[in-house]
């Protein structure tokens, strides 16, 4: 039996997210994606950052865990049925690191003010792209109540980041982070054979 590649990064996120808890500081220290910018004099940089970032979430807000682990196995599951687990995971991880680099770059370009980033929505915004490429008429419910194809959700939802992104509204929220997760899936799933049963 194959190892379900979902489930492994959901592992990893949690148990991350366990050792956070118990070291908060030291490990967000370390491994979440710091700007390029110097802004504290005892975390920098390093680049590693641009994959370790996405297994961390906001100790203070079990929300951003729960949504992305969500968003991960929804999405996740479904692709990795039908392309397998390495390419789930090379598409994840591209989307990872693309969307750190977005995160390095862009925001600097509109004056949104640098701060360390954390979360695996970048990936989980990859695998949105993804899903709605190979199977655009399936439906998801929106906030659990709202259905429509993801292919639609997955427009809007990239459209609403852009605005918020270059708005600069909710800074705190990795906007081009998202976006340039799309970017990384996007590049990955375009060397991918289409099998007829994609719907």
């Amino acid at each position: 039996m194959k190892s379900s590649a979902v489930k492994i990064l959901i592992i990893a996120n949690l148990v991350v997210f366990v050792l956070q808890n118990l070291s908060q500081e030291a490990i967000e220290g370390l491994f979440a994606l710091w700007p390029l910018q110097p802004i504290d004099p005892r975390w920098h940089f390093q680049v590693w950052q641009i994959v370790t970032y996405a297994f961390l979430h906001d100790t203070r807000n079990m929300s951003h865990l729960l949504f992305n682990m969500l968003g991960l196995w929804v999405f996740g599951t479904g692709i990795e049925q039908y392309v397998g687990p390495r390419r789930l995971l090379a598409c994840y991880f591209a989307s990872v690191v693309t969307a750190a680099l977005a995160q390095l770059f862009v925001p600097m370009m509109f004056g949104t003010p640098p701060g360390p980033t954390i979360g695996a929505s970048g990936g989980v915004f990859g695998l949105v792209l993804a899903y709605a490429v190979m199977f655009p008429k399936r439906k998801v419910a929106v906030y659990f109540v709202i259905p429509m194809p993801v292919w639609l959700f997955a427009t809007l939802y990239a459209g609403i980041e852009l605005f918020l992104g270059v708005t600069g509204t909710e800074s705190s929220v990795a906007h081009f982070a998202h976006l340039g997760g799309m970017v990384g899936s996007a590049l990955v799933i375009m060397q991918w054979p289409r099998p007829a049963a994609y719907r």
